[in-house]
């Protein structure tokens, strides 16, 4: 089988050489090209036709994210985004991972790195991922039309933060507005929890959660509890980012956090999120730092296994798009335990379909639906 064909962009020369070195020890990966920003890049992926890219973010003349938007309007590629670990790397890439791109790898940190074997390992099995990909799947599912996103408040704008030397990021400005009330006050919602909604997932949920969270309404009876796996810095962004184009009202859950219905808590990078009882009809966050569960901290199947005694509950748990198998095992004890509803994502339009089949082949999902669907599905059986 020939290698698949590799596009290096970044506007450092030792990073182009460095990033082109450790994709190189894989012998199923050729790198044909490399662009020293995002205007090169546009070039180059409409005349090479790349298996994969990957992208720096912070480059002159035209950044990633805009090369991004470009290429997957006009060649849609599989891309990887280099990020660097800094809490505004953080948000550019959440903007990134919903732009299109398949997954993200924090930048080395200097030319001499301790992590530099860690991020070869990254790279490589996220380019593995990537070239597996069908990123058409982003034109037939776009999520910037959202009705909730919309109609959530009125922001005041203020200056936007720099994302590459010389341009800014028109949707970076979600991160820096200072909503107005939304259209259903959670004042509304009872603060007795009856219900509680669980989400988990890997590679690709940033943009599947944007799509499902968006579309919720913020009088929802019930909070919701989430696990994304990613590192610390980044599930902040995250959390930041759903706020801005959600009802709901999102946060990065802490330790103690009490549960409100029309609020939802993304567990911190780093962490695990357990839900523990906090008195009649009350619960609260419980995060630690106990070791990884199946290589992943936050963990899916810790979430949902912390739900199992809580019967007096009616609990909704939820499966996307993500490589692996985190949570099957989770969903299966749920709901044999009585959980109201089970979903998976379909594989339509899930970016990998791996923990929501895990969940399907464990025969405990009561409904697979497409990740628009989602959203209208949690709606119904909690309000109902």
């Amino acid at each position: 089988m020939l290698p698949y064909k590799i596009l290096v962009v970044d506007d450092s020369i030792f990073m182009r050489k460095m990033i082109t070195d450790l994709i190189s020890e894989d012998t199923q990966f050729q790198v044909i090209g490399t662009a020293k920003n995002g205007k090169e890049a546009v070039n180059m992926v409409k005349t090479l036709k790349p298996d994969a890219i990957t992208m720096d973010i912070e480059m002159p003349e035209m950044n990633g994210l805009d090369a991004l938007k470009i290429i997957m309007d006009v060649q849609p590629t599989p891309v990887i985004m280099l990020s660097s670990l800094t809490q505004d790397g953080a948000r550019e890439t959440i903007v990134a991972l919903e732009r299109g791109a398949v997954d993200f790898v924090g930048k080395p940190s200097g030319s001499i790195s301790l992590d530099l074997h860690r991020v070869r390992e990254l790279l490589l099995e996220k380019l593995h991922i990537a070239v597996k990909t069908n990123v058409m799947k982003f034109r037939s599912n776009p999520i910037w039309t959202s009705p909730i996103s919309r109609s959530k408040a009125v922001p005041r704008v203020e200056e936007l933060p720099k994302v590459n030397k010389g341009n800014t990021a028109s949707e970076v400005n979600f991160f820096k507005t200072t909503p107005v009330a939304p259209l259903f006050s959670n004042q509304q919602v009872s603060s007795q929890v009856q219900q509680i909604v669980a989400i988990g997932t890997s590679t690709g949920g940033p943009r599947a959660l944007h799509q499902v969270i968006s579309h919720i309404p913020g009088h929802l009876p019930a909070p919701v509890v989430i696990v994304q796996h990613m590192p610390p810095n980044f599930t902040k962004s995250l959390a930041q980012r759903l706020n801005s184009v959600s009802e709901l009202h999102v946060v990065e859950a802490e330790e103690g956090m009490i549960l409100q219905n029309g609020h939802a808590y993304v567990a911190p990078g780093g962490f695990h999120m357990t839900v523990a009882r906090n008195g009649p009809g009350a619960y609260k966050i419980h995060i630690s730092k106990e070791e990884a569960r199946g290589g992943h901290r936050p963990s899916v199947d810790i979430l949902f296994e912390s739900l199992l005694p809580m019967k007096e509950l009616k609990r909704h748990i939820v499966l996307m798009t993500g490589m692996g198998a985190d949570g099957a095992k989770g969903m299966l004890a749920l709901k044999n335990a009585g959980a109201v509803t089970t979903i998976a994502e379909s594989e339509e339009t899930c970016i990998v379909y791996g923990m929501p089949r895990a969940a399907v082949e464990l025969n405990c999902v009561m409904h697979v639906l497409a990740q628009q669907e989602i959203a209208s599905k949690l709606t119904q059986v909690v309000c109902k």
